[in-house]
């Protein structure tokens, strides 16, 4: 009976691996930006119609193209219009720092809270106390009787 057992030195985890499954491949590289540096895709294109307001506006926001020859590795398409920078479907990839970045996301979130606030303000105005429009930011807790 133990005629038939494998011997420990012919089992390797090689024989004992799991099959691969196939996996989707992702539709964009994902590029390690540089130290201090965030990175992100610009659009450039939709539907073969060049998007230059979006691009002039993302550059004049502070995001700077990254050139083909910084990541050999990444395929480009060579996007008639930015030829030499990383561009893949219509997009074009970019960096910008970090501070930049913090900074224009400080901005929006500002921009939203003084939305809602200005929102919460309005509702609130039309409020009556003789009938609220709505009780926000307090709470109760109550307990049922017992049998």
């Amino acid at each position: 009976m133990a005629d038939n057992r494998i011997k420990r030195d012919h089992e390797t985890r090689d024989t004992k691996a799991r099959k691969k499954h196939w996996v989707k491949p992702e539709v964009l590289p994902s590029i390690e930006p540089r130290d201090g540096y965030t990175g992100r895709w610009v659009r450039v294109s939709t539907l073969g119609k060049t998007d230059a307001s979006n691009v002039s506006s993302k550059l004049r926001e502070g995001w700077e193209p990254v050139k083909a020859e910084e990541h050999p590795e990444i395929m480009t398409d060579n996007h008639e219009r930015f030829i030499g920078n990383i561009t893949q479907g219509g997009l074009m990839y970019c960096e910008a720092p970090e501070e930049m970045v913090e900074e224009r996301t400080e901005y929006y979130e500002t921009q939203a809270r003084s939305q809602m606030n200005s929102v919460d303000n309005n509702l609130m105005r039309e409020n009556d106390p003789r009938m609220p429009l709505f009780n926000e930011r307090k709470t109760t807790v109550s307990f049922g009787k017992g049998k």
